[in-house]
């Protein structure tokens, strides 16, 4: 299969599963919910984004689409400050590609927003296979925060001295980008199917690399599951001094391999709170799938033989809920 024809087949892919969301197992179920944009801002393109919240009320039905689910649409947030986790997704994911988790994390007294990576999202694909598209995503989650603590409707219920990031392969390079790490992409060794593809011919250029977000002090605490690994030595993390933990798959997948999530493990400055998943591929760490969508897109939604992927986000969920408790006291 070509570079574009693997690329289109990803992207009608992940459509699929994000138009899936809202119907799966682990959707907010008694979390306020709320769909917002973050205006455009010095020339970059307006962000669509979800937030989850404490909400006292009981759910209701929410149509979001053609999909209902159990959620207080626009709920109010209850009086007092929270502390407050941002998600930045993988490759061509959605806001909705880690839903679970944002709920249970919002149940636990979290406000909790994702937004759609501009350009590398399941409905706009344009900058996908470009450097740019790793190297803006940083700055994307910084945006997402200068206006969730100062445009939000809610932003006086933020607690601006607890916030943490959640990221997954891609997004959890952006989270580790944001604690401190300083990414190395012609050094890196990242996989290149396609030599000639932009994104490979780019991280070989190391004169005209896209300037990336870097550090970003108001955060206090990383989630990274299975993260792309653009940090080739120890050098390139050695600024990183806040709490991490640190989730690998056995399996790897879509050019993350366990050796070099490990390999992050080794490097980081602070040991990090390091958990091996055995049995789980890459994807193991997205939402768990209808039943229907797994048979329509097996590389997403199915996972090894003998691998329960809802049970393992009912304990992945209550581990990286105990760990940002724990870290943003």
């Amino acid at each position: 299969m070509s570079p574009i024809r693997e690329l289109v087949m990803r992207f009608l892919l992940l459509l699929c599963l994000m138009f899936s969301a809202l119907s799966g197992t682990g959707a907010a179920m008694a979390a306020g919910l709320r769909l917002i944009d973050v205006p455009s801002a010095n020339g970059k393109a307006a962000m669509k984004a979800a937030v989850w919240s404490p909400c006292a009320s009981a759910p209701e039905e929410v149509r979001i689409g053609p999909f209902l689910l159990p959620a207080v649409r626009d709920c109010p947030v209850p009086d007092g400050k929270y502390p407050l986790i941002v998600i930045s997704h993988g490759f061509g994911g959605t806001y909705f590609s880690h839903r679970d988790t944002a709920a249970a994390l919002a149940d636990a007294g979290f406000i909790v927003a994702a937004i759609n990576h501009p350009g590398d999202n399941a409905l706009e694909m344009k900058k996908a296979g470009e450097l740019s598209a790793l190297t803006g995503h940083p700055a994307d989650i910084a945006r997402l925060l200068d206006h969730l603590l100062e445009g939000f409707s809610e932003a006086g219920s933020i607690d601006a001295g607890r916030i943490g990031v959640f990221g997954f392969s891609r997004g959890g390079y952006t989270a580790l980008v944001l604690a401190g790490g300083t990414p190395d992409f012609a050094n890196a060794g990242l996989p290149c199917p396609d030599p000639q593809a932009p994104i490979c011919t780019q991280m070989r250029q190391k004169t005209t690399l896209p300037q990336h977000g870097g550090q970003d002090a108001r955060i206090r605490a990383v989630v990274a599951a299975d993260p792309l690994n653009a940090f080739p030595g120890a050098g390139d993390l050695k600024n990183i001094t806040i709490r991490v933990q640190l989730w690998s798959s056995e399996r790897g997948g879509d050019g993350v391999a366990p050796q070099d999530v490990a390999r992050l493990r080794n490097d980081l400055p602070v040991k990090p709170d390091y958990r091996m998943v055995k049995g789980a591929g890459h994807f193991s760490f997205i939402a768990p799938c209808p039943a229907e969508m797994e048979k329509a897109v097996p590389q997403i939604c199915s996972d090894a033989a003998g691998f329960d992927r809802a049970g393992f986000h009912r304990s992945f969920n209550a581990e990286v809920v105990s760990f940002f408790k724990a870290s943003l006291r």
